[in-house]
């Protein structure tokens, strides 16, 4: 689902860090790709860490709608919680900011 999005932006696919789903012979999905990061509890946090050991990033802000994404602080340095398409209370309470728009957050980061 995210390599035509990834594509149209010009992201190479060593810069996709998802699941990837697994489907049996009869079409029928059968779990996930357990190489992933992403594949296991914790695993946006792994890749954080993944991404600050290999390119210094600092500082690291993850962005996202569920709790999973929210595990990922720390090692983020924060947490930005979407409620654009579902508002989940428990992210809501526990972002370091909260937006139920995504243009809100461009125009703070466009200054």
């Amino acid at each position: 689902m995210i390599d035509p999005v990834a594509e149209k932006l010009s992201i190479p696919q060593h810069r996709i860090f998802a699941n990837n789903l697994l489907f049996d012979q009869s079409g029928s999905f059968s779990g996930f790709d357990d190489e992933e990061f992403t594949s296991r509890d914790g695993g946006k946090a792994r890749v954080v860490e993944h991404l600050q050991k290999a390119h210094a990033y600092s500082p690291i802000v993850m962005v996202g709608d569920g709790v999973t994404d929210m595990q990922a602080r720390p090692p983020a340095n924060a947490f930005v919680g979407f409620g654009g398409v579902v508002v989940r209370e428990k992210v809501a309470a526990g972002a370091d900011w909260f937006i139920r728009d995504f243009e809100e957050l461009l125009r703070v980061l466009r200054g």
